[in-house]
């Protein structure tokens, strides 16, 4: 069954004022519109909402044409930059705001906690509030009764539950602000990006109960986050925005990938070069290659290739008790795997001989789960006193694994993807 149906939904805003702002122009735009049935005059001079250029019209479309459905009971991530419209969708389906063009068709009763305060009256008590709030979403008093004891506990407030919500932290309204939201029984939950306000206990207490929403009592959940980790384990699907528009919908993790390999920097590669090479350094690395089995630069690789690292080192004078550490991070920042050199006493880097060196890193086959990674190095000395850094470079080469289905079952889940006994008394 469809909970939400968005067809042809668009909003669009004059820079600096409200509606036009200009008598001639509203009334140009209400005769347009509703006399003569034209479209709006307008709409066709909007331009996109790209906030790093400056444009040469007053009008920007917040959001374009945006069409697509969610089904009863799906958690639904909205992924995108900062401007890409997100919030404007969601104060549209909570009707904060109206949409200058489209319809929204939902069903059922929705509950929105869109930013840090959403519908608290400062004046008021948080005890007070809740009945309001409760009130507007049309529970009547005695259902808010029911339920008040529930929503205190898991805010965590108690305390201050008889204090006007002025008095409050962020923290401590986000808190009450999303009880509210998720135990006044909505159909329809939709959540912004207000929960990274919250502290580390609080954020996964609120996935949880997102979760026992969506799963255990089949409600619908919308869920702005810029934490990839969070939109994984709680969505089940994804839709990518960007500058007003949809740009895809599907598998949360699908679009968690698109998404972060779109805002990278770096795109996916095999090869590095050091541009920055300095004159007094003693011990440099000068260039990093990721090589496929056959020895030929690659960037891609199934989780039954074995990855070489290659290092050339640029050797100036041997640097005693030197290491080196290689981080492999997913691209949300999530460091999930880390080889130290000086686990391998036989490659020892101090043993390097001036000039120019290489050193090869075997990651082995079905080591590594399906992703991008990212590939940084550290070397530090054992004698370098504070344990300063010889060299260091961060994300300085991606590569990607995927999962070929076709010689081995599904491996989408997880990081690691290591080689282990089943031993079977």
């Amino acid at each position: 069954m469809t909970a939400i149906k968005f067809e042809n939904i668009s909003k669009q805003y004059r820079l600096g004022l409200v509606s036009t702002q200009t008598l001639s122009h509203d009334l140009n735009r209400w005769y347009q519109v509703n006399i003569r049935r034209r479209e709006d005059p307008y709409f066709k001079i909007g331009e996109v909402n790209d906030r790093a250029t400056k444009g040469d019209s007053d009008y920007v479309w917040a959001l374009r044409d945006i069409n697509f459905e969610v089904n009863q009971g799906d958690v639904v991530g909205i992924i995108g930059k900062n401007g890409a419209g997100k919030s404007t969708l969601l104060k549209i389906l909570s009707k904060v705001t109206t949409p200058t063009t489209g319809t929204i068709k939902a069903h059922g009763r929705i509950a929105s906690l869109l930013e840090v305060g959403t519908g608290f009256h400062p004046e008021m008590t948080g005890r007070e509030n809740i009945y309001m709030n409760g009130a507007i979403m049309g529970m009547t008093k005695a259902e808010i009764s029911r339920k008040l004891a529930e929503i205190v506990d898991f805010s965590g407030v108690e305390r201050y539950i008889d204090t006007p919500t002025k008095r409050y932290s962020s923290g401590m309204t986000v808190r009450l602000g999303f009880a509210i939201a998720a135990h006044l029984d909505p159909e329809i939950l939709v959540v912004d990006e207000v929960l990274a306000v919250g502290d580390a206990e609080f954020q996964k207490k609120a996935i949880g109960k997102m979760q026992d929403v969506s799963r255990g009592e089949g409600r619908t959940v919308l869920f702005v986050s810029h934490n990839m980790a969070s939109l994984r384990t709680l969505c089940t699907q994804g839709v990518l925005m960007d500058k007003d528009m949809i740009v895809s919908s599907g598998q949360i993790g699908t679009i968690c990938d698109m998404y972060l390999k779109g805002s990278s920097d770096k795109e996916i590669s095999g090869f590095w070069k050091n541009k920055n090479l300095l004159e007094g350094k003693n011990f440099q690395l000068a260039e990093l290659e990721i090589l496929d089995s056959k020895g030929e630069l690659n960037s891609v690789f199934s989780c039954d290739d074995s990855i070489l690292v290659r290092m050339h080192f640029i050797v100036k004078e041997k640097v005693p008790g030197i290491y080196g550490c290689m981080y492999l991070k997913k691209e949300d920042g999530t460091t999930v795997y880390m080889s130290d050199s000086n686990d391998y006493k036989y490659n020892s880097l101090e043993n390097l001989p001036i000039g120019i060196s290489v050193v090869d890193v075997v990651i082995p086959q079905r080591h590594l789960g399906v992703g991008n990674y990212v590939v940084s190095l550290y070397f530090t000395s054992n004698f370098n006193p504070g344990g300063f850094y010889v060299d260091t470079q961060e994300d300085v080469c991606k590569f990607e694994i995927y999962d070929d289905t076709t010689n081995r079952g599904n491996n989408r889940a997880g990081f690691l993807s290591t080689v282990i006994e089943w031993k079977i008394e």
